[in-house]
């Protein structure tokens, strides 16, 4: 999949191509479902399939105090919209100025200039252009102007709007469960993993600690059943995805003040992990997180929880 993240990135007299628009953050199942319209419409037209994206989230340019939290970062975010099967993404940086551009400029510039559109494909909801100016008749309009079509797709996801708010939602309150059926897979933190206490390996579980500079949106305090992901290693390799029970929080019981995410890998001791970068996958919330009177109360749940995390992983194929 070609990436680019400018407009001047894109070879002269591209195209004809199929595109859409929007932040696909956390690319779930209903942006898949948009995705794919857009690729069979490119296949069909014998043109490229085209993801346009913005990074980072215009909100977070135009009313910061209530930017939303990024479920997926940005290199993430395209591996999944490269495993769709699109031809190219364009990732423009979202500033001021371009949130300035009327729909015309914006249409004339990106999807008819660059890109060469011969259709566009968006949602019925979708705006676009200076203070959201421009909606799906703006859209019909410049299409009739400039010779592309305009494909409409009503909300997917039944009852429940598969969104990117929901996921953020339930994410936010541990129900990761429920947000991996609207993101149609687990939902991933990733990181370097770094030294912390060095208490879990005392205790018997030695934990991967990822770094505070983490990737992806941490959920409530907790522990969870999961995947510990060692994304540096090749996909056949056996020790690349492993079944893990983790943690998130600050560790009251030894009266922790920074806020954690660490994962232990199953009966493994063995592994060095430092300076690795990880991903961990969370399936299930098993409980919040509690403060223990003692190391032994303590030792006695970790035992329970690493025996419920089995049951969970036990028929789960890992992604």
């Amino acid at each position: 999949m070609l990436r680019w993240t400018d407009l001047t990135q894109i070879p002269e007299g591209f195209g004809p191509s199929v595109v859409t628009l929007g932040n696909f953050d956390g690319v779930h199942r209903g942006h898949r479902a948009v995705l794919a319209t857009v690729i069979e419409q490119a296949r069909e037209r014998g043109a490229q399939a085209v993801a346009v994206t913005f990074d980072p989230h215009p909100v977070a340019v135009l009313r910061p105090d209530q930017a939303p939290r990024t479920i997926t970062p940005l290199e993430l975010r395209l591996d999944l919209l490269e495993g769709t099967g699109l031809d190219a993404v364009l990732v423009q940086e979202f500033t001021a100025e371009l949130a300035g551009w009327t729909p015309e400029r914006y249409v004339e510039e990106v999807f008819v200039d660059a890109l060469g559109a011969t259709a566009v494909v968006v949602g019925e909801d979708t705006r676009f252009g200076v203070r959201n100016s421009g909606d799906v008749s703006t859209l019909r309009a410049l299409g009739d102007k400039h010779g592309f079509d305009v494909v409409v797709l009503k909300d997917l996801g039944g009852d429940t709007r598969w969104s990117s708010s929901q996921v953020r939602e339930l994410v936010a309150t541990g129900d990761v469960a429920s947000a991996a059926e609207i993101l149609g897979r687990p939902h991933r933190i990733s990181g370097t993993v770094v030294h912390g206490d060095h208490r879990g390996r005392e205790l018997g579980y030695p934990t991967a600690n990822l770094s505070q500079e983490m990737g992806g949106l941490v959920p409530a305090d907790g522990v969870y059943a999961g995947w510990l992901l060692r994304l540096d290693r090749p996909a056949e390799d056996a020790d690349r995805v492993l079944p893990a029970a983790v943690s998130i929080g600050s560790n009251p019981t030894f009266d922790g003040h920074q806020r954690r995410v660490e994962a232990y890998a199953l009966d493994r001791t063995d592994l060095d992990l430092y300076g690795e970068q990880v991903g961990v996958e969370l399936v299930e919330r098993l409980r919040p997180t509690e403060r223990f009177d003692s190391v032994e109360e303590l030792l006695e749940q970790m035992a329970r929880d690493v025996e419920r995390c089995r049951e969970v992983l036990t028929s789960i194929v890992p992604s």
